[in-house]
């Protein structure tokens, strides 16, 4: 049997073949510790600084304003737990975000909320976009941070994060944005979008899993969350993960001279398999907003049908009823009902997410194996 179709990029992008030339030097040979005095350790902290600015570099950030972290999800409790110790002594107790993010964003508020800290989540429309028009009057001199993603995970709709930015700014707050299902997708630039925190995840990216960073604006005070002997800033001690560290600038690298080409290949193929799904199933659901989305990412319902039974009835695709952070729970997800997708209209939903290696024949593939699947559970 062939290997299935891999649409669940959203999920993890396999590692690029460049990204993996260029850490294993640093797993053969260049193995210093990047504080070491000596020639190892004098090689091993040049590719850590290569590698900061050219993440830096990707989204318009200065290198010094990088954090590397092991993942997204501790570069995202990193920022909402490093700014409200910061700002308790300073009278605002209030952290805002949206309905629909990432657990790695609503665990930690809701742990600050069991702290003292009031929580206060913006609601979304049926797109799944926040409205900055709602979120004017709720954004209050109270307010320490706002977080609200670049990018969902699930359906790929894009938040207008300038216009949340320039609302926190009013108020005296901070803006987070969890960005790393944006990263090497769309363009990300941390000026641009108003961010005064923002997160990214390499393995979202053709990086390998357990390596991310967390960009920190110039003037802007973190507490740490863990203590140790002062490495990226005092914010994130331990040695440095330098084979990761340097794939990650490398995918950084690829991204930042690519994005265009990718994304013009992605969305191609996108429309092309929601327009071969929709001619064949009556009364498919795009899920998300129609042009305001990632460019590889389609979240459809099939009507009539489970969309875990869909992907049994259809091995031969490889892809998610959602975030890959809840694989095997099939209760209807959160994200879905935010956006006021009925019961059943959930239930159905699929993500298929593509990738710079996708190929057209994949989506032909995939394509038919979907249709077969769902017609096979309706005959």
């Amino acid at each position: 049997m062939s290997a299935p179709i891999y649409l669940d990029c959203n999920a993890t992008t396999p590692i690029d073949p460049r990204v993996v030339e260029a850490m294993l030097p640093y797993l053969r040979s260049h193995y210093g510790n990047p504080s070491s005095g000596h020639a190892y350790g004098r090689a091993a902290k040049a590719a850590v600084d290569r590698a900061r600015a050219e993440v830096a570099a990707l989204i318009g950030a200065k290198p010094e304003e990088i954090v590397f972290t092991g993942c997204a999800t501790e570069a995202n409790n990193l920022a909402l737990l490093g700014v409200a110790r910061a700002a308790r002594s300073r009278g605002r107790t209030v952290l805002m975000t949206s309905a629909i993010e990432h657990p790695s964003v609503l665990q930690p508020l809701r742990h600050l909320a069991r702290e003292g800290w009031s929580v206060a989540e913006l609601p979304v429309d049926a797109a799944g976009r926040v409205q900055a028009s709602h979120a004017a009057s709720l954004i209050t001199p109270e307010v320490a941070l706002v977080s609200v993603m670049r990018a969902n995970n699930e359906t790929g709709s894009l938040q207008a994060v300038r216009a949340m930015a320039d609302l926190a700014h009013a108020a005296g707050a901070l803006m987070h944005v969890d960005a790393a299902q944006a990263v090497g997708k769309v363009a990300v630039d941390v000026d641009t979008l108003g961010a005064d925190l923002l997160t990214l995840a390499g393995h979202k990216f053709y990086a390998p899993k357990g390596v991310g960073a967390l960009y920190v604006r110039s003037g802007v005070v973190l507490e740490p969350v863990q203590y140790g002997a002062g490495h990226e800033h005092g914010l994130r001690p331990g040695t440095e993960n330098v084979p990761h560290i340097v794939a990650l600038g490398e995918a950084a690298l690829l991204a930042r001279t690519a994005l265009a080409q990718d994304a013009a290949h992605m969305t191609l193929l996108r429309d092309l398999l929601h327009a071969r799904l929709a001619a064949a199933i009556p009364d498919l659901r795009l899920n998300g907003h129609p042009t305001e989305r990632l460019p590889n990412t389609l979240n459809v319902s099939f009507p009539g049908v489970a969309g875990w039974q869909l992907l049994a009835a259809a091995p031969a695709v490889a892809a998610s009823t959602g975030s890959a952070c809840h694989a095997g729970d099939h209760a209807a997800s959160g994200v879905l009902a935010a956006m006021g997708l009925t019961r059943e209209a959930a239930a159905g939903a699929v993500r298929l997410s593509l990738g710079r290696l996708t190929t057209a024949a994949e989506i032909d593939g995939a394509a038919e194996a979907l249709i077969r699947g769902w017609k096979s559970l309706t005959a």
